[in-house]
């Protein structure tokens, strides 16, 4: 069943300011940017929340930027403004290709970073890019800012460290080295949610991230180190099969997922070959 429009409540600042204090001293509030998520469980009437906080039009938050060798990008940077910079294509290409394959123009045009890293699905397209590239997710309160490592982030499904005052302000990003890669695997290129997803560094030390594999998107520690060691391709694999914890759903199931994504590692091994 619908939500019925006359329960919700939408909240206007006018200023990064007064959201923070909204959110601190008018609590619960949801804050509500893109809606390419928001929205779905509006529709679908499963979002219990009634209180939303608009933060579209803070334009504190959207800007991309390289400053001291480190890139920033605010929180409200949608996937267009990704794919149109030049300083994403120079310095994290895997973060363009993933932006080019979520969703069609409309929601790459209101789809933001910060919402992708909020809602914390596990099928999120950034976010194994995210925890190969060890950002940094700034977060904000009428109290200050903190800075909190990516693979920190969650602590379960769709579970945060971010409290209910805060809000994602930026990801940071120190300089990478080395070859990046990204690949999705959906029922289309785009339009889709990920059956699996994959973000890898080929560096001394590689790294991979994946998608769809656990409740939380996936560091693959021990395959990292496998790799690193001078380990064969099918005993990497192996231990790619010992991290991922896959499971059957509307839209796939385990063992397509444990088969794709020990194809996904062989696909990155062989393309990245110097």
């Amino acid at each position: 069943m619908r939500t019925p429009l006359s329960d919700l409540t939408l909240v206007r600042p006018r200023s990064l300011r007064e959201a923070l204090r909204l959110l601190r001293d008018d609590a619960p509030l949801v804050p509500l940017a893109g809606c390419t998520d928001l929205y779905v469980g509006l529709n679908a009437g499963t979002l219990p929340e009634r209180r939303f906080l608009a933060i579209w039009g803070l334009r504190e938050l959207r800007y991309i930027r390289r400053e001291r060798g480190r890139l920033t990008i605010g929180a409200l940077s949608t996937y267009t403004d990704i794919l149109r910079s030049r300083l994403v294509a120079r310095h994290l290409p895997m973060l363009a290709a993933a932006a080019q394959d979520v969703g069609g123009p409309q929601v790459q045009n209101r789809g933001t970073l910060g919402g992708n890293v909020a809602n914390g699905s596990p099928a999120g397209d950034t976010l194994p890019v995210l925890a190969v590239a060890e950002a940094t997710v700034v977060l904000i309160s009428a109290e200050g800012k903190r800075r909190v490592p990516f693979t920190g982030f969650y602590t379960g499904y769709r579970q945060s460290v971010m409290r209910k005052h805060e809000l994602i302000a930026a990801l940071e990003f120190e300089a990478l080295e080395g070859r990046q890669w990204f690949r999705k695997v959906g029922t289309r290129a785009a339009q889709a949610i990920s059956k699996v997803v994959m973000a890898a560094l080929r560096a001394e030390q590689p790294r991979l991230a994946l998608g769809s594999v656990a409740p939380t998107v996936l560091r693959l520690a021990q395959t990292e180190a496998a790799l690193g060691a001078g380990a064969s391709l099918p005993e990497a694999q192996q231990a790619l099969q010992r991290e991922i914890a896959p499971i059957d759903d509307m839209r796939s199931t385990a063992a397509y997922r444990r088969h794709v994504a020990s194809r996904l590692l062989a696909r990155f091994w062989e393309d990245t070959q110097a």
